[in-house]
């Protein structure tokens, strides 16, 4: 048995599947399952129950588990504690966030990070929020990113990002000449919205407030499917700044500020009070931290 087995049997339990798993870790499937198969003969019991559709932990397959990540946790905190005698960051950091962040607030952050430390390993976990806060709690990642407010007092919350909402359209769309546009004026054309989440929420609760019923024409999982929509001219979306930016430089989208209210996007990274960072970790935080807090001053001079 070794560190290989248990990190591919934690992603085929977590994946639920021995394809999805063999994708994540670059390996064939019969491989995936031969490390199984090895690891159910050396602990004398059936782990994984494949005979349904789904993949699923038997019973010793869940007492398993929880000795797996606990073994794969131990491992990550010894080369961590060696790391840091030697004063140097050293180690890994996983980080979760949803697609929109991974795609358009993080990068510049893992660069400088990766820059400075190339010597620590980055792992990016892509969850929706309510996953990302639940991997924090459970010790799969160190650090989450995700939309304030957090209300859970287990959880350090460091703000490094603030963004507002604006409204996305195609350059062939009626509003598409205006420079901004008011919320009633929204709720009259088909709407394209995220399916869950923060800014979903801000959106249907500013709707309420104004006794407006919003004309819902798609309730999308994907800012890049919200984008490509948009672009379409299938609906209007309500999407952060910083995700469409590039798009507008290029002309496939036109973004027009809300003129009657202001909607933030407040980004934060959480973990849990009780964890003890590591230097790699506070070395990322730190970077966030500068990085975004720069960003937004250059972007409030140039808007």
């Amino acid at each position: 048995m070794d560190f290989d087995q248990l990190e591919t049997f934690l992603e085929v339990a977590r994946l639920s599947s021995f394809s999805r798993a063999a994708e994540k870790r670059f390996r064939t499937q019969p491989a995936i399952s031969a490390q199984i198969r090895a690891l159910e003969e050396e602990v004398g019991a059936k782990l994984l129950d494949r005979s349904g559709g789904k993949v699923a932990l038997t019973s010793p397959g869940k007492i398993f588990q929880k000795y797996a990540e606990d073994t794969i946790q131990a491992r990550r905190s010894m080369l961590t504690a060696i790391a840091e005698m030697e004063r140097v960051p050293r180690g890994e950091i996983i980080v979760g966030a949803n697609e929109g962040t991974c795609l358009y607030i993080l990068p510049e952050v893992f660069a400088s990070f990766k820059k400075q430390y190339p010597n620590v390993a980055v792992n990016i976990r892509r969850f929706e929020s309510s996953k990302v806060l639940e991997s924090v709690i459970e010790h799969v990642i160190d650090f989450g990113v995700v939309s304030l407010p957090v209300p859970d007092n287990r959880l350090t919350v460091v703000p490094i990002h603030r963004d507002e909402l604006v409204v996305a359209c195609s350059p062939q769309h009626p509003l598409a000449k205006s420079k901004t546009v008011d919320v009633a004026t929204l709720a009259e054309y088909p709407l394209l919205l995220p399916k869950y989440g923060r800014t979903r929420e801000a959106i249907d609760d500013l709707f309420h407030e104004r006794r407006l019923k919003p004309n819902v024409s798609m309730d999308l999982d994907s800012s890049e499917l919200l984008k490509r929509f948009a672009a379409a001219d299938v609906g209007i979306g309500l999407i952060p700044r910083s995700n469409v930016q590039e798009d507008v430089k290029a002309k496939i989208l036109v973004a027009l500020t809300l003129s009657d209210v202001q909607l933030r996007r407040d980004l934060a990274l959480v973990f849990r009070k009780d964890k003890a960072l590591s230097r790699a970790a506070m070395a990322f935080m730190d970077i966030a931290v500068r990085q975004k807090k720069v960003e937004h001053a250059l972007a409030q001079v140039t808007k």
